[in-house]
Parts: structure tokens; sequence; C-alpha cells
């Protein structure tokens, strides 16, 4: 790139266009702004965006005023794809040219034509690999994977239920979880349960069915597993109630606190807690992503790169709900608000 200015192409002519949370609210506080296209640090790359994911996490940064959350205005966007344009001085690998995917590691930034991040943070995804599909295997497939093999241990032939099946993350564990040789339950709305049958799972109605009755009905004894990213007391309290002895429940997240409230995350944490003293019921919180790849970036890069290879030789093909342009960020949010959709919302530039 640098390489090109001194061929007299004029770098300041480029602008960079990235979606901000101008203040707390609904999917009408985003708004497109432009700006100088940003220098990549000493040890940083520089993406153009291909791709950008879209996440439950993102409207809960919008929403919710919680400690620790940025302050307005800032650009949401967890999990980019795209190509490396240019490179700080310190970088080796990866080098211009290259196809990337990369995740934020919580700073965001992704809703945007260009960002930069950490080049120890780019790893390259295969030329078969589309960019939508990739995008959607970043964090969703990373989250997945630890919560399957670290966190819940999980062994071939358990039995285990996931909720929110159809969305992004859960549908990440169905593919994981089939893989991995599980027996899978999982809830999701009607119109959804064909794509759930699909992927090996038996569907659950959660609107018209009481899952814990139906996962008795179905296994007898109940399920060796939860995972549930959607938390709060009620929700988790029935979650332990359709665990088998020796069971585990894996709290995963808090999807309802953007309409429950924040009041919520104690209260789930809470249930976590009493299902820890219940005989025979384990509810591990480690390892989890608030942590777990800051402290093992190996695991990252290693994990990553096999998911996108499962990618692109069609072992993973992660549901995209819709494909929506950067200026239409908002639109995006009011269909994520709005749920019902199967798959992970991109934005594409």
């Amino acid at each position: 790139m640098r390489a090109l200015e001194g061929c007299g192409l004029n770098m300041n002519a480029i602008k960079n266009h990235r979606v901000i949370v101008s203040r707390r609210g609904g999917p009408e506080v985003l708004h497109l702004v432009e700006e100088d296209i940003p220098t990549p640090g000493p040890d940083e790359v520089r993406i153009k965006v291909a791709a950008a994911g879209i996440s439950a996490y993102d409207a809960m940064l919008r929403s919710l005023h919680m400690p620790g959350n940025p302050k307005p205005p800032f650009t949401p966007g967890e999990d980019v794809v795209g190509v490396v344009d240019d490179v700080g001085t310190d970088v080796i690998f990866p080098a211009p040219g290259m196809r990337v995917a990369a995740w934020t590691f919580g700073r965001g930034g992704g809703y945007a034509e260009y960002v930069c991040v950490p080049a120890r943070h780019a790893v390259a995804v295969p030329d078969t690999a589309e960019d939508a599909q990739a995008v959607a295997a970043v964090i969703n497939y990373l989250t997945a994977h630890l919560y399957l093999h670290k966190t819940a241990r999980a062994r071939s032939g358990e039995r285990a239920l996931i909720h929110g099946a159809a969305g992004g993350l859960g549908s990440a564990l169905l593919e994981l979880g089939s893989l991995a040789g599980l027996e899978l339950y999982a809830t999701a709305s009607t119109h959804n349960h064909e794509l759930i049958a699909a992927r090996g799972a038996t569907p659950i109605d959660y609107r018209s069915a009481d899952f814990v009755t139906a996962i008795r009905r179905l296994t007898g004894d109940g399920v060796d597993i939860v995972f549930d990213p959607i938390g709060g007391w009620r929700q988790l309290k029935r979650c332990v109630k359709a665990l088998r002895p020796g069971g585990r429940l894996i709290a995963m997240g808090s999807v309802g606190t953007e309409k429950a409230g924040v009041i919520s995350i104690p209260l789930g944490l809470a249930a976590v807690l009493a299902a820890k003293l219940k005989p025979g019921i384990s509810a591990p919180l480690k390892p989890n992503m608030m942590k777990y790849p800051f402290e093992n970036e190996d695991w990252y890069r290693e994990t990553l790169t096999e998911i996108l290879d499962y990618v692109a030789a069609g072992k993973l093909q992660p549901i995209i709900a819709d494909r929506i342009p950067l200026a239409e960020a908002a639109k995006a949010h009011a269909i994520l608000d709005a749920g019902g959709h199967a798959g992970k919302l991109v934005l594409v530039m």
C-alpha cells in the first residue's frame, strides 16, 4: 500500500465508513460516519473488510448501560473477514493481499470498511470459503468449540440439549455436537424444526411445549448436558430439571438480558450457583470466552484455522440469515431484535 502511495495514489482520498452507536437505545441509534482511513500500528494489520458478523452481544452493548460497556460513540462488531491491505512496520505475517478472518477480542470495530487488528489475531481463510460463511464461523464456532470440548468436556454418545438452536451460536453447537457424536435435542420455533432435524437433532417447540417435560418424555431420565445462551433465573432453574444425575449445565451468556433487563444477570448467576449445590449436578463456569482465548492465543489461532478449513471443505456449513449492506446496519439490528430468524446476520461491504 505504501508502494502505491509512491506511485502517486493519494491514500488520503480513500475514506473509511463505519457504523457508530450514537447513544444507548434501539436500532435507530446506529449511524454511518465517514472518516480518514486508519493506519495500522507497528504490530497490526489493516483489513479491508468484506463481511462483518452481527451478534446479540452487539445488541446488548447498543441498548444497555452496564459496567464495562464502551461509552457512545463506539463501533460494534466482533468478527470480520477481508483482505489485508496494509501492515505495520514490525509485521512479517500475514502479508498484504492475504484473505484473513479475525476476532476483535471484545474491542469491537467490525462494522467498518477498514479495521486494524493485531497481526497475531488474523488467521488465513481458504480460498473456497465464502466470505459470509467464514465470518459466521469466527466467534460462534470458536465459542461453541470451547464450551463443547473444554467446559462441558462432552463425550461421544452423551445426550445434549441446545437452546436457541436455530441461532448463530446454537446452530454452531449443533454442527460441532454432531461431529462429536452427541445425541442432540434442540429448542427452536416450529418454522425452524426442519432445519434442526436436518442437522441431526430432535427439535422441541419452546413456545408450545415445556422443554423439561419434553426431554423427560424423549429420554426417560434427562440429558447429560444443557447448553443455554439465554440465561435468567427461571430459564436456568428449568435447565437443571432437564439434566440427568451427573449432568452439566453450561450457561454461556444472557441473550435474554436485553428484554429482561440487567437484573437478569445476577439472578441467572444465582441459578448457576444453586445448580452447583444440587447433588450430582455441576455447572462449570470455566473455561469461558471472557478469559480463555486471551490467555491461550495459540488455541484461538489453531482452532479457528481448523474451523475455517472445515468450512472450506463443506464439513461445516454456517447458516446465514441474511446479508445486509453496511449502511443498513440499523435494519439488521431491527431484524436481530425481532428474532425468529435462523443463523447469523452478516453485514457486507
